[in-house]
C-alpha cells in the first residue's frame, strides 16, 4: 500500500485528495488510523499530493502576540455555545462584513464542512465536535471564492487549517482568515457510529449530536423525526465514549505526535475554553468562558471588532490548564488493548470499561443511585 505521507500519520485533512487531478488518492479509515492511499494505476507521479501534505511539509508556527478571555454579552447566544461564544460571534461579524465562513456541521450522519454567507446559516456551526470531520472538496471551493475576490474565514482543527494553508499558498493571505480550535485529538467517525449503533441509535437517523454543555462533558442526540433529546446516560452521568475521549484512548495515531499542539499556532486566532481561569468559580464563569490567542494583527482586529466582552488572561495559567498548548495528548498504554478488543468484536462500552474500570464503575454507581432516586438527576 503506497501512502502520501508516513504510514498511519495521516491527519485526514484531505488536501491531497483535492489537489490530485487524476482522483488517484482515497482516504482509508481503519478506525484506529487514517491513511491517504495512492492508486498507482491512476497516479502520474506529479508529486502534487506530497507538496500539499502538511505532514510532510509542516507549516511555520507563530506564537501569540495577544491573548484574551471573555464571553458574549448576548445571554441566549452564550447559552447555546460550548463556552463563552467567541466562535459564533467571530463568524457572525465576518458574514456581516460580507465574507464567507467555512466550518464543520453534522448532517445525515456525517461531519462535513459547509459554507455560509448569511447569519441564519451559522447556527449549524455551534457546538464542540469530538470526532474527525471530512474536509474533502472544501479546499477547491475556498480557492474558488478567493479567486473571485471574496474573503473567507475557515474555522477548524489545527491540522485542517494547515491543510487549507498548504493548498491555498500565500497568494491570498489578506483575504483568507483562519481560526484553529484547541484540540485534544480526534477519533474516527466510524468509532462514534459503532458506539451509537451498540446503543440502538443509527447515526444517519440523527438530526444533531451534542458532546458537551459548558463544562459538562456528556453526549446527547436528537432524532430527525422528533426534537426530544436522546440521552446516552442520565443527566450528570458521563457516558463511556466521553470517558474514552477525555482520556485520549482512541484518537487516530497521528494525534499523539501532532506538530500543531503547542504554543506556536498555525492560524490567525486560536480558540478554546479558558480553563484554569480565576473567573471559573464566579457566576460568569459557570456560563462558560472563551480563550482566544491572536497570532496576527488581522486576527486580533477581527476579534476586537466582533463585539465580545474581552478581558485579560494569564497566559501561563492558560497554558498550564490546556496541555494542548504545551504538547500533544499522550498515548495511553490501554490504547492497543482497546483496539485489540474492538477487533475481536468486544463492544465499545465494555472495552472502555476494561481500560478505565474505576472511572466507569463510579459513573455506573451514580447512574444506579439516580435510578433508585437516592440522589437527584445530575447530583
Amino acid at each position: 500500500m503506497k501512502t502520501v505521507c508516513k504510514l498511519n500519520m495521516c491527519t485526514g485533512c484531505n488536501a491531497c485528495t483535492d489537489v490530485c487531478s487524476k482522483s488517484a488518492i482515497s482516504l482509508l479509515d481503519t478506525i484506529r488510523n487514517l491513511n491517504a492511499v495512492i492508486n498507482e494505476n491512476q497516479c502520474i507521479g506529479c508529486g502534487a499530493c506530497e507538496r500539499v501534505c502538511q505532514q510532510i511539509h509542516p507549516l511555520k508556527l507563530n506564537v501569540p502576540t495577544a491573548w484574551f478571555q471573555g464571553w458574549t454579552d448576548e445571554e441566549e447566544s452564550r447559552a447555546k455555545s460550548s463556552s463563552g461564544g467567541f466562535a459564533f460571534h467571530l463568524m457572525r461579524q465576518f458574514v456581516k462584513d460580507g465574507g464567507t465562513v467555512c466550518s464543520c456541521i453534522f448532517k445525515k450522519g456525517k461531519f462535513l464542512y459547509k459554507f455560509a454567507d448569511k447569519e441564519e446559516e451559522l447556527e449549524d456551526f455551534r457546538g464542540s465536535k469530538y470526532v474527525k470531520s471530512d474536509p474533502k472538496g472544501t479546499y477547491k471551493n475556498i480557492q474558488k471564492l478567493l479567486k473571485a475576490g471574496s474573503s473567507v474565514l475557515f474555522v477548524g482543527l489545527p491540522c485542517h487549517v494547515a491543510g487549507v494553508k498548504r493548498y491555498i499558498g500565500k497568494n491570498y493571505e489578506n483575504s483568507l482568515y483562519t481560526i484553529d480550535l484547541i484540540c485534544h485529538g480526534s477519533p474516527s467517525v466510524k468509532l462514534l457510529s459503532k458506539f451509537l449503533m451498540e446503543k440502538g441509535i443509527l447515526i444517519e437517523e440523527l438530526r444533531n449530536i451534542s458532546f458537551r454543555q459548558k463544562n459538562k462533558f456528556r453526549m446527547t442526540s436528537e432524532a430527525k423525526e422528533r426534537k426530544n433529546v436522546i440521552s446516552i446516560t442520565p443527566l450528570g452521568v458521563r457516558d463511556r465514549y466521553t470517558i474514552g475521549f477525555l482520556n485520549g484512548l482512541f484518537y487516530t495515531e497521528n494525534c499523539y505526535s501532532c506538530p500543531y499542539a503547542g504554543i506556536g499556532r498555525v492560524s490567525d486566532i486560536t480558540l478554546g475554553d479558558s480553563w484554569g481561569s480565576e473567573l471559573e468559580m464566579t457566576k460568569e464563569g459557570t456560563k462558560g468562558i472563551s480563550l482566544a490567542l491572536c497570532q496576527t494583527n488581522k486576527g486580533e482586529n477581527l476579534l476586537k471588532k466582533s463585539g465580545v466582552h474581552l478581558l485579560g488572561v494569564d497566559l501561563d495559567n492558560a497554558i498550564k490548564a490546556n496541555h494542548q498548548l504545551r504538547e500533544p495528548s499522550i498515548q495511553p498504554p490501554q490504547r492497543e488493548l482497546f483496539f485489540k478488543m474492538i477487533d475481536r468484536g468486544v463492544k465499545i462500552n465494555v472495552a472502555i470499561a476494561r481500560c478505565f474500570p474505576k472511572t466507569c464503575i463510579r459513573q455506573d454507581v451514580k447512574a444506579l443511585l439516580i435510578k433508585l432516586c437516592l440522589i437527584k438527576t445530575g447530583g
